[in-house]
């Protein structure tokens, strides 16, 4: 394997080999410090544009197989690890992470401290890098990275460009697609759900056409701010059909209602964050994957009620609407990896549909 390189945009650089694609490329260093799932978290939408730091030090023991994919298609930019195994042994293993890699387009860089790595980010907050040959021109590529901005354009680059319906004989789902992982699809699916899903840009009047019993926002990548079209959207349909929001959804209905968001340090990345219910004082351990954050201040000023807070950091996880049928969480209920603790979520949607079709909405 060839000597590689990662260049940060603070000057820093680590040294290690690559596998994968043998190409070179760029986005923001991330890390995620869950100790399975490497498959869902690399095929997860919402790290798109992303390099990403797995602190588990083995990663590709167990293989990549069919089931476990969270997207067709991949859209990290990168994955960096402590070391990679090129062959797995597991008895649903049918190819090797850096076969996978190769024939997705996506460098990986192993031999990496990955713990110093994660430090770092922790200490300066996240940061713009580089996978590159090793005798790249390092102040060149530092530059180039000062000057570069953040993405802003990831969800319309991962969202389905065409309406699907996936039948079912349950309540019908309008599920829109910001990044969506195919998990929430298992969730809706298990429930028997019609579910309709469609792209990010979908207006308000053709979902409605659509005759939803709800609406599911799915998670997805980048800054919510970045989809003003998503929240005005929303704004047109609360009241008309119930809504579910997870993760960048749940940033969007927030933003729809008044909130405002910012963006965290180094974010919450992995499969075993505490979160707090308001109301019970129950703790969820939680899979969480996002950048941004609400802002528990901006919730005052709203109709929105706060029910859920992380444990570590006291950040939003959770809100509902006072007076109208809408809740989200900034967590991810159908995990995917991580554990479940949170799919009754799933549930209390179904419980809002069932109550809100037996009665007239807001208009």
């Amino acid at each position: 394997m060839k000597e590689k390189l990662l260049i940060l945009e603070n000057g820093d650089s680590y040294k290690g080999y690559g596998f994968g694609a043998d190409l070179e490329m760029s986005g923001e260093v991330v890390f995620n410090t869950g100790m399975t799932g490497y498959q869902e978290i690399l095929s997860d939408l919402s790290y798109c544009g992303q390099i990403v730091t797995l602190t588990y030090p083995l990663i590709g023991n167990y293989g990549i197989n069919r089931d476990d994919f969270e997207s067709i298609t991949p859209a990290i930019h990168g994955l960096i690890v402590k070391e990679i195994e090129l062959e797995p042994s597991h008895w649903r293993s049918e190819e090797s992470l850096h076969t996978l890699l190769e024939a997705k387009g996506i460098p990986g860089l192993a031999g990496i401290d990955t713990r110093k790595l994660t430090r770092l980010i922790r200490e300066h907050g996240t940061l713009k890098g580089r996978i590159c040959d090793i005798n790249v021109d390092k102040e060149k590529v530092v530059k180039l990275l000062k000057n570069s901005e953040w993405m802003k354009d990831q969800v319309s680059k991962v969202s389905t460009k065409d309406p699907y319906h996936i039948p079912g004989k349950g309540k019908r789902v309008v599920l829109v697609d910001y990044g969506m992982k195919h998990g929430i699809l298992h969730g809706l699916i298990e429930r028997q759900c019609d579910v309709i899903v469609v792209p990010y840009n979908i207006s308000a009047e053709e979902i409605m056409r659509l005759g939803p019993d709800g609406v599911l926002l799915s998670n997805g990548p980048g800054n919510p701010e970045d989809v003003p079209e998503a929240i005005e959207m929303i704004q047109q349909i609360l009241g008309k059909t119930p809504i579910f929001g997870i993760c960048l959804g749940h940033q969007l209905l927030s933003l729809a209602c008044g909130a405002t968001t910012s963006r965290l340090r180094f974010g919450h990345r992995g499969s075993n964050h505490p979160v707090r219910e308001v109301s019970t004082g129950q703790i969820d351990i939680t899979a969480q994957n996002h950048g941004y954050t609400v802002d528990l201040e901006s919730l005052q000023s709203t109709e929105l009620e706060l029910t859920h807070v992380a444990v570590n950091d006291g950040t939003v996880e959770g809100i509902k609407h006072k007076n109208l049928p809408a809740f989200s969480v900034q967590y991810h209920p159908e995990a995917s990896p991580g554990p479940h603790d949170a799919n009754h979520l799933f549930d209390r949607f179904m419980k809002m549909i069932n109550e809100q079709t037996k009665q007239p909405l807001h208009v």
